[in-house]
């Protein structure tokens, strides 16, 4: 199976982010760490959304400029294949990946401690605080989407409003659908996989 890739491309962080597997997105220092990170992750990947996937044929649709979002360490810019929305059976698979991607997050949240290691200087932030920062982070996407969600709204109601959002393939938004449906994921499973990855 051929894995459609792009690049964001930054001056000192690159991303490769897959077109069809939304979440399955990761960064290197150049374009080969890159795609060899993005080749790593393929089993961590594919125990989230069911699939064996692999990287072995991965083919690079295209590279896009980062910006300083980039940088920092967030995949955030668009590319022309965001300008033509997806089938709405691509779309309805994709949406559901982005579930898949929230139920792994809760079953990493279920059996992690609350306490994670920290980094080499004590820094670093424990389970809930990593939940709460993925929670109001959606809260802010959806504003993307056209949503308006109220603070200490649960995260279970908040969820299906931006799932149904996604599903509706509205136009005329800050974010594309397919666009958010890879931020949304990438940033529930990058946080995961760190709580996964820092639980003592």
């Amino acid at each position: 199976m051929v894995q459609r890739v792009y690049l964001e491309v930054a001056t000192k962080l690159v991303f490769a982010v897959s077109l069809d597997w939304p979440g399955w997105c990761r960064r290197g220092r150049d374009a080969d760490d890159a795609l060899a990170q993005f080749g790593h992750y393929a089993p961590r990947y594919s125990a989230v959304v069911g699939v064996d996937l692999a990287a072995n044929n991965v083919e690079v649709v295209g590279t896009i400029a980062g910006n300083s979002t980039t940088e920092f360490g967030a995949p955030r810019v668009q590319g022309p294949w965001d300008d033509t929305p997806a089938t709405d059976a691509v779309r309805r698979a994709h949406v559901d990946v982005v579930r898949q991607c929230w139920s792994y997050l809760d079953q990493t949240i279920a059996i992690s401690p609350e306490k994670l290691a920290k980094g080499p200087r004590g820094g670093g932030r424990d389970r809930d605080q990593i939940a709460d920062h993925v929670r109001e982070a959606e809260r802010s996407y959806a504003s993307k989407l056209g949503v308006r969600i109220a603070p200490r709204t649960p995260w279970d109601q908040q969820r299906a409003a931006i799932g149904e959002r996604l599903l509706s393939g509205y136009d005329h938004e800050k974010w594309p659908v397919d666009y958010a449906i890879r931020v949304i994921a990438w940033h529930i499973l990058d946080h995961a996989w760190e709580i996964e990855d820092k639980t003592i």
